[in-house]
């Protein structure tokens, strides 16, 4: 990856563009539409394995209709996850290397990736297996609390079992930190919110309706369920996320892998069906991975809830 490409993903999430940051906070609460898609931190980075085994990647903005800022680009030689949770962009100390690190499944297998975006090469991913026993599990989400020793960065998996399992971090891999019943008609997940005090998760089911799972930290509190949209929500397969500004508005594209169309939608600070949503349209870019998820500075929280 080219590192004016890789500065310009950073510049999206406020990393390098604290200038904007008043008018990013100005707009984080409102509800979506013209306010939010004016602002330049908004937009979602699209990462995505092809069957070809190599990752693409695109930037969009938040606009009506969406406004790629440049085509697909290609990172590398992957692998043929049949699902991948976010990827957290991070770089070394001297600001020379920069690379991207998440988790994702293969068959009945956990992996940790590590992809090195620079060095004057070609992208370069390494994957270390981290788990088995995964076969049953459809989607995976990580919260990434950054406040050390406050609280786990929790893995969360939806099983066809109708289970949602949480863990916690254990050395290199991942111990049980509880389950909770009730999930069987559940689709896809992606993480929206991570807190000190709770994760809130935001899942599609097969019917198609639109629900958050406010998830408290605390052991054996149970999940609120709340829903967000009765229907409309059924072709989906893959929902990226991005937050826009310092709190409150989240930036979605779903992915439809069967059209490999993309549609983009800006939402409020999610409540339940109060929750506002502007639909920004199409994006103009072919999505033909086999999942699509994000790319996010590592030391940034989602706010969504």
């Amino acid at each position: 990856m080219k590192l004016r490409r890789f500065a310009l993903v950073l510049t999206g999430f406020g990393l390098l563009a604290a200038s904007t940051n008043t008018t990013a906070a100005t707009t984080a609460t409102a509800a979506p539409g013209s306010a939010i898609a004016a602002a330049a931190t908004c937009w979602n980075s699209v990462v995505w394995p092809t069957k070809a085994n190599v990752v693409d990647t695109v930037d969009v903005t938040a606009h009506k209709p969406p406004a790629p800022v440049s085509p697909p680009y290609v990172y590398s030689k992957f692998f043929a996850t049949r699902f991948m949770d976010r990827w957290y962009l991070a770089w070394n100390a001297a600001g020379t290397q920069y690379y991207a690190f998440g988790l994702f499944l293969l068959g009945s297998n956990l992996y940790r990736h590590t992809t090195v975006l620079s060095g004057g090469r070609p992208a370069q991913s390494k994957a270390v297996r981290v788990g088995t026993g995964w076969a049953s599990f459809k989607s995976i989400a990580t919260s990434n609390y950054p406040l050390k020793g406050s609280r786990p960065a929790y893995l969360y998996g939806l099983n066809s079992n109708g289970n949602l399992y949480r863990y916690a971090p254990n050395g290199a891999g991942y111990r049980s930190a509880g389950s909770f019943a009730g999930f069987r008609g559940f689709k896809t997940m992606t993480m929206i919110s991570e807190e000190r005090a709770y994760d809130t998760l935001l899942m599609t089911t097969t019917a198609g309706a639109l629900y958050t799972i406010h998830i408290p930290t605390t052991a054996g509190a149970k999940p609120v369920v709340k829903l967000i949209r009765k229907s409309g929500w059924a072709a989906y397969e893959s929902l990226v996320v991005n937050k826009c500004g310092v709190n409150g508005a989240t930036i979605i594209i779903a992915v439809d892998h069967d059209t490999k169309a993309g549609y983009q939608y800006g939402f409020s600070r999610f409540n339940g069906t109060a929750t506002a949503m502007m639909s920004y349209g199409k994006v103009p870019v072919v999505f033909n991975g086999l999942n699509h998820t994000s790319q996010i500075g590592f030391q940034f929280v989602l706010l969504g809830e």
